[in-house]
């Protein structure tokens, strides 16, 4: 078996292919459950009912949430399989670190942590699987990317 960063090479390239595939998933998936909730009219709550329902209400925080929200946290996993597969130069790297760092999948979770939290009182609030599927996913690219920012920084 190989030690050092090349061990990680295959491993993490099957893991951020699989990104492509699960973050889409994950967008659809229900992440709540609720009921009598202010600003959803829906029993279940997905990424994308989200999403629809903010351009509805402000179209410009919509177009905003959904660049940082769904385009950069996929043009950052894509940037880095073109990395990974030698498609692209490994210089490009720190400017996928910073598109990742663009990328607000992270502050929608907390956002939706916060809806959760004050549903509660107003309505009934129950987390679905689509949830911890799309924090598996936003958990897993930070770690891929961090990893292959290793692999390819030596």
């Amino acid at each position: 078996m190989t030690s050092g960063p090349l061990a990680f090479s295959w491993p993490l390239k099957l893991a951020n292919l699989s990104l492509l595939v699960l973050f889409p998933i994950a967008w659809t998936a229900p992440l709540l459950k609720a009921g009598l909730l202010p600003f959803f009219s829906l029993d279940e709550i997905t990424v994308l009912t989200g999403l629809q329902e903010l351009w509805r209400q402000d179209v410009y925080l919509a177009v905003l949430v959904t660049f940082f929200a769904l385009f950069a946290p996929y043009l950052k996993t894509v940037g880095v399989a073109l990395i990974q597969f030698g498609l692209m130069d490994k210089s490009t790297m720190p400017i996928l670190q910073l598109l990742g760092k663009l990328a607000m999948a992270d502050i929608f979770l907390i956002s939706l942590y916060i809806i959760l939290l004050k549903g509660i009182g107003i309505g009934r609030v129950e987390t679905a699987w689509g949830l911890y599927l799309f924090t598996g996913c936003v958990i897993a690219s930070f770690i891929i990317s961090f990893l292959s920012s290793r692999q390819f920084n030596g």
